[in-house]
Parts: C-alpha cells; sequence; structure tokens
C-alpha cells in the first residue's frame, strides 16, 4: 500500500506547479530544516525531492539544507520503512518534517484484501515487519527473522542455511505442516511456494530488496485459493528508487560469508533496480555427538541470487514493471552422499492502474523454470558406512496470471479478481543398489488452477465489515509414470472448491476494537506428494497418489487497544480450525536405522487456542515486542488408525513466546535483545519421538561510522542451549552459538 502512496505522490509532484520566488535568493541561501520520525527522533538519510531540482538526504542527525528556488513547490519526502509526504517549505520558518511509520495497516490491506482499498479495519489477525525490523535483527536468514512472530515456525525447527528444502513448509496457528506449507507466500501478488513441492526458498530475496512483510494469521482461500490455510505471508518487494547504491560485507561462524548489494537509477519516469546475494557457510553437523559416526558431515548450503526490475511511472498513478530473478542454490545435507541443488528463474509482468477516482486495481503476468536435484543414501545402524539409494532430477514449469480491480465509495467497496495457475513437472528418479543404478521411476504431470473471487467491504458508524467468496477448480492432469514395466496413465482428476469467509469489527470508546470472523479454504496436494518418495536424513516418506484435497472452516475472535499516546497497544485473539482430510505422513514401518512413513489423508486434525501480542514505547529510544500463542492441536479422527485420535500434530509445540527489546540511545545507534521459547513436540504421528522444548536468547548491534558507512555485530543462542529439530531416528540439532559481524555501505545520489 505504501508503494502506491509512493506513486501517488510522484503523480501529484508532476502535476503541481512550480511557484518561483519573485526576488530569487543569492546562489549561497539555503531552505535549512530536519526530518524526524513520529517521535521526535531525527531519520537519517531521508530523501527530499523537490520539483525541478536534484534530491537531496538528511545527514545523520536528520539535517536538510536545500536550494532556495525549492520554496513553494512540491516536495516528497521518504524515507525506508515510512510513510511519504509530499510538503511545501517556506523561506523563514523553522522547518522540521514529520513521518509516519509506513503503515501496518496500510501493508496488510493488501494482503487481507487485495486491493489497496481502506474502508474500516479488518476483521483479520496482522502482524507486519518493516524492513528494519527485518535488518535489525539478530538472524543469518529470512526465515529465522520470521521467527519474530511467535505463530511462525518451519516444518522442523532448523534453519534455512542447514535444513534440507523438503522440510520448510510453515506452520502457522499450530497447523503443522509437512514439506509442503500450509502457509501461502506471496511477492507481488505472485505465489511463492513452489510448484513442484510446496516448499519456501528462502534465499530468493537479496535483503535490501524487501521492504517488509505482512503476516496475516488464518485462512485466505477466500482470496488467494490453495495453500492459504493458517494464513498468507506477504513479501512487499522493494521498488525502484531514486539513484543509490547500498552493500553489505558480513562474515558469520561456520566458515560463513553473506555478500550483498543493490544498486537503483531513476530518471524521466523510468525506474531501474539490479539486486544480488552470495551466501556460503561451512554448516555445521547436525546429527547429535552421541549417535554421530563417520558418514556425518556439516549440513551447509552456497547460495547465488539476482533479481533486477524495471517500471515505468504512466500519468494517473499508474505503475507498469518488469521483474527478473535466478536463484542457484547446492547443499550438502549432513553425509557425503546425500546432497541436493536448486536452479530456478522466474519473471513478473505487471500493471497498477487507476480509472478515475473510484476505479484501481492490478494485473499480473508470471511464470518460473526450475531445475532440482536430490540424492538418497541409506546408512548403516553405527553411522560409518553409507550407501547411494536413489538419484532424483525434476524440472518444473509454472505459468499463471491474475487480476484484481475494486470500485470504491467512501463507506463501501466491492473488489473482484480472477487467477490462472498451470504446472507441469517431470520428476526422473533412478534407483540404486549395490552402487549401481536399478531401474527407472520416472513420472510427467500438470496441475492447473483457476478461481475468481468476489468481496464486499462496508463501514457505517461504529462498524466494519468484509464479506468474501472464491470459487476454484484444481485439476491434475496428464500424468504418466514409467517404470521398467511400462508407461501406466494416472487418471485425470478435477476438484470444485468453494471459499467463503465474513467478518466484522466494532469500534468502542478508548481506542478499543472487537473483530469476529468465520472462514472456508483449502489446500490442494502437490506433485511431490501425489507421486514421489521423499527422504530426510534415515526417515522415508511414500508418494499416494490417491490424496485429495484438505478442507479447512475456521473462526476466530479477538480485541485490540491502543493507549491514548500509542505507547502501549496490545493484541489478543482466540483461534479455531478443523482440517477435513489432512495430508500427514503415518509411521507404517521402523528398524534400528530407518523410518518409513506413507502419506496419507487422516480424517481430522484441529488446532485451537489463542494468539497475544503487544507493543510498549516506554521511552522514546526504547520499544518492547512480545508475542505468545497457545495451540491445542491434535488429531480429532482417523478411522484407519483409531490410536492415533488425541494425539499430538508432529511438530507442533503447545506453547511459543517470544520478545525484543530495541534501544536507539543515539540516531547513530540501535541495540536489539531478542527471545524465544518452546515448548516440547512430537517428531512423528505417533507421538513417540519427543522434541524437548528449548529457550534461545540473540542479540544485535549496530553503530554509524560515517554518514554513508555503518557497522554491525549479531549473536544467535547466545546462551548455546541444545535445540533439538528431529529424531529420524537419529536426535538433530539446530543453530549453535553463531556470531556475525557486518559492514554496511550505503551512498544515495543528491
Amino acid at each position: 500500500m505504501f508503494g502506491h502512496l509512493h506513486r501517488v505522490a510522484l503523480s501529484l509532484i508532476a502535476c503541481a506547479a512550480s511557484v518561483p520566488a519573485q526576488n530569487p535568493a543569492p546562489p549561497a541561501a539555503q531552505l535549512a530544516g530536519r526530518v524526524v520520525d513520529a517521535h521526535g527522533l531525527p531519520i537519517a538519510g531521508a530523501a527530499l525531492a523537490p520539483d525541478h531540482l536534484p534530491a537531496v538526504r538528511t545527514d545523520g542527525l536528520g539535517r536538510f539544507s536545500l536550494p532556495m528556488q525549492a520554496a513553494g513547490s512540491a516536495i516528497l519526502v521518504s524515507a525506508p520503512g515510512m510513510q511519504s509526504r509530499t510538503v511545501s517549505l517556506l523561506a523563514g520558518e523553522a522547518i522540521e518534517v514529520r513521518l509516519e511509520p509506513a503503515g501496518v495497516e496500510q501493508t496488510a490491506t493488501v494482503t487481507t484484501t487485495r486491493s489497496a482499498v481502506e474502508v474500516g479495519a479488518s476483521a483479520n489477525t496482522v502482524a507486519t515487519l518493516s524492513a528494519a525490523d527485518l535488518t535489525r535483527y539478530p538472524a543469518l536468514t529470512l526465515d529465522e527473522r520470521l521467527r519474530q512472530h511467535a505463530g511462525f515456525e518451519l516444518f522442523r525447527r532448523s534453519s534455512f542455511w542447514v535444513a534440507n528444502p523438503t522440510s520448510e513448509g510453515i506452520s502457522l496457528r499450530g497447523l503443522g505442516s509437512t514439506a509442503a506449507s500450509r502457509t501461502l507466500v506471496l511477492a507481488s501478488g505472485v505465489p511463492l511456494n513452489d510448484a513442484f513441492g510446496g516448499w519456501i526458498h528462502w534465499d530468493e530475496f537479496a535483503p535490501q530488496t524487501i521492504e517488509a512483510v505482512t503476516i496475516a494469521s488464518g485462512g485466505g482461500s477466500d482470496l488467494y485459493g490453495s495453500s492459504a490455510l493458517g494464513g498468507v505471508i506477504d513479501i512487499i518487494p522493494a521498488e525502484p528508487g531514486p539513484s543509490q547504491i547500498e552493500a553489505d560485507l558480513a562474515g558469520a561462524s561456520e566458515d560463513t560469508s553473506n555478500l550483498s548489494g543493490r544498486a537503483d537509477a531513476r530518471q524521466s519516469g523510468w525506474g531501474e533496480l539490479l539486486a544480488a546475494q552470495s551466501f556460503t557457510t561451512g554448516g555445521y553437523t547436525t546429527t547429535a555427538p552421541a549417535v554421530r559416526g563417520s558418514v556425518d558431515i556439516p549440513s551447509n548450503v552456497h547460495f547465488e541470487t539476482g533479481r533486477t526490475e524495471i517500471d515505468r511511472v504512466l500519468p494517473g498513478s499508474d505503475r507498469a514493471f518488469l521483474t527478473g530473478s535466478v536463484l542457484n542454490e547446492a547443499r550438502s545435507n549432513g553425509t557425503p552422499l546425500q546432497t541436493n541443488g536448486t536452479r530456478l528463474w522466474r519473471y513478473v509482468l505487471g500493471d497498477d492502474f487507476t480509472a478515475g477516482d473510484r476505479i484501481s486495481g492490478r494485473v499480473r503476468g508470471f511464470g518460473s523454470d526450475e531445475a532440482y536435484r536430490q540424492s538418497f543414501s541409506a546408512i548403516n545402524a553405527t553411522r560409518s558406512a553409507e550407501t547411494l539409494t536413489r538419484l532424483q532430477h525434476v524440472r518444473t514449469q509454472e505459468f499463471g496470471a491474475s487480476a484484481d480491480a475494486s470500485y470504491h465509495r467512501p463507506r463501501v467497496a466491492l473488489i473482484a479478481g480472477g487467477d490462472l495457475r498451470d504446472i507441469r513437472a517431470t520428476d526422473n528418479e533412478t534407483p540404486y543398489a549395490a552402487g549401481r543404478p536399478s531401474g527407472l521411476d520416472d513420472t510427467s504431470a500438470r496441475q492447473r488452477f483457476f478461481g475468481g473471487f468476489g468481496e464486499l467491504l462496508a463501514e457505517h458508524g461504529a462498524w466494519s465489515g468484509a464479506a468474501s467468496i472464491r470459487l476454484d477448480s484444481a485439476s491434475n492432469l496428464s500424468t504418466r509414470t514409467l517404470t521398467q514395466s511400462g508407461t501406466t496413465p494416472v487418471a485425470d482428476r478435477h476438484e470444485v472448491i468453494p471459499s467463503p469467509r465474513v467478518g466484522l469489527v466494532r469500534q468502542l470508546p478508548w481506542n478499543l476494537s472487537l473483530h469476529a470472523s468465520g472462514f472456508r479454504a483449502f489446500r490442494t496436494p502437490t506433485m511431490n506428494e501425489l507421486y514421489r518418495t521423499g527422504q530426510v536424513g534415515q526417515q522415508a516418506t511414500l508418494a499416494n497418489s490417491s490424496l485429495v484435497s484438505e478442507r479447512a472452516t475456521g473462526a476466530e475472535g479477538g480485541a485490540a487497544w491502543t493507549s491514548p499516546a500509542h505507547a502501549v497497544s496490545a493484541q489478543a485473539a482466540y483461534f479455531f480450525t478443523g482440517i477435513n482430510r489432512p495430508v500427514s505422513a503415518v509411521l507404517i514401518a521402523s528398524t534400528a536405522t530407518t523410518l518409513t512413513n506413507l502419506r496419507e489423508n487422516l480424517g481430522q486434525i484441529q488446532s485451537q487456542g489463542v494468539e497475544l501480542t503487544g507493543q510498549l514505547q516506554p521511552a522514546r529510544t526504547v520499544s518492547v515486542d512480545f508475542g505468545y500463542q497457545y495451540a491445542h492441536a491434535t488429531v480429532t479422527r482417523f478411522s484407519a488408525q483409531p490410536a492415533l485420535v488425541g494425539l499430538w500434530i508432529p511438530e507442533v509445540p503447545r506453547h511459543t513466546a517470544t520478545a525484543q527489546v530495541r534501544l536507539n540511545p543515539a540516531p547513530a545507534f540501535h541495540f536489539a535483545v531478542s527471545a524465544r521459547e518452546s515448548g516440547h513436540a512430537f517428531d512423528d504421528s505417533s507421538n513417540v519421538y519427543r522434541l524437548h522444548g528449548f529457550f534461545v536468547l540473540d542479540a544485535y548491534a549496530e553503530g554509524r561510522i560515517d554518514s554513508h558507512v555503518s557497522a554491525y555485530v549479531s549473536f544467535q543462542n547466545l546462551l548455546d542451549r541444545a535445540i533439538e529439530t528431529a529424531r529420524t531416528p537419529y536426535l538433530t540439532l539446530g543453530t549453535p552459538f553463531t556470531a556475525q559481524g557486518g559492514i554496511r555501505v550505503q551512498w544515495k545520489a543528491r
């Protein structure tokens, strides 16, 4: 949304008439002032762009000076993480420009209504992390930074930089996941969930290209279709800005280096952005020391990513853009023979448009081409010998398009749109026996999704609400399996799935509001779940081509309160989600060295609990954020194995709590301390393999060296606690104590 405001401001500047001074001052005369935030603290590096004059930047104390010719003209004032403003400055005034934070509500509106229209409050539980929240946090990768949110966790507790991609599904609201995520991840309105397996590639975005991340908990299929059972995570990409160069050079424990940068240019309505990142780490050995053998080596990742965008700001606040990105990733998964790699290309072509004062909308065309490889092995009981068992190569191609438009009046808005997503994949697998190929097991398949939605937003007095419904067609087509015995076709399948949602908000005195909502949502099984066998460690999970879509029914109710001075705010929500036919890995066989699971549709699982968040600002230089989630997540029905009823959903703890304390004693210094505590969980559907709870303490500090350079250090797991991530059946551990240090360089054109 703040990107939309930025474009509107640019349009206003282009239309504003410059007011020249009647008696021009001498060239040395200047307009001087400063830019501050909502609490009066100076903002360093804010950009002031006068009409027809070069832009300038504020110094470390938020001060600026402009030529006297800028007096009376329209001046766009902007800063990362803040709402842009257009102001007109007059000579002789004590000039102070105050910027508000980039709207959490504005960003959330796009996620929760699929438009930039704001009509009343949203009946959703939404958290937004700004670029500063993400950057000034003790973490190496994006998934670790999102753990600031108490309800966010990956399928396993491992961090992305040592985790197998097939264990990177997201769990929100205690719903768990497998390789596939029960949460939809978006960027620029385009799905980022892996087209073949549903997991997330957390290394697609260089840090400098993320403007904010919004986490909207609760079902979102009414607007976005498949996979939005637990919620929607929206990565807001940075748009091309004024000419600038940014670079971040960091090193960390475990022989880790992290280099990233970004360059922007803008002229005559055209903008260009180019960004890249190179990350390499030696990693660490995840197998616990007590069971570690000679085959155990560090798990790690090496990746390079690049992103480029060209945009054109058009009359009427329109913006058209073309984005291209590439990811090249290689991993060691903890033994000499277990490796995998990904090469992923994406493109997005889009247009954000307005038509008069009442109509606005978005159009997107997108696609991807992915090559994925992985090797699997068997390890003996003493972990002293390893044998190759399978090689896998997957090629996935995706094409999609979406469009939505809104008609809005002051107290009512109607939004409608539709999406198409077509995915084709070929999975070529070669089994090995005694070190030699022993056959073939190839699958080609196609999935196609088509959906349309409508939403009505309305506001009347202290009441506001939203009602929406979406209808999706999900199809599995043209599936063939090829083995040594020949080719076998798999019957096509089609499902038509409705997803309604309704929400209501009541504003009360004393800055208090109440909200309630109910929804239906769904997730269609991925081709990975339907057609291929996966392995993580010594746990193998067999495919099941008979799987059907998961269907969820949920509700939530909550309250939000803000103190009159906005120094304290708190939110509380009760949630309930029941999923019929959830896809789960059910244990069917085990030995001393291996576990074998089968993907099956269970009868039903339920997760219900409470989510609490709060923000305190006891002083202008101190802020405190905390979050807590209680999730009672269990199997409630499964006729095939009644013994599972009442057991915990794998990898979901009952209790999770987070807290962050941020200090800004001076404009040039930033400090943060973060804590996360998680209760115990189970690593399997039978609740045999218990993962103990853990507590982690992290810290971050940053200081500005001069107007262009700052240095920072961060520490993860300061207490070096053992974090149990899996028992498959051998115990593996999460991130040990990790130290990082780096330098950030920023140059912006004046």
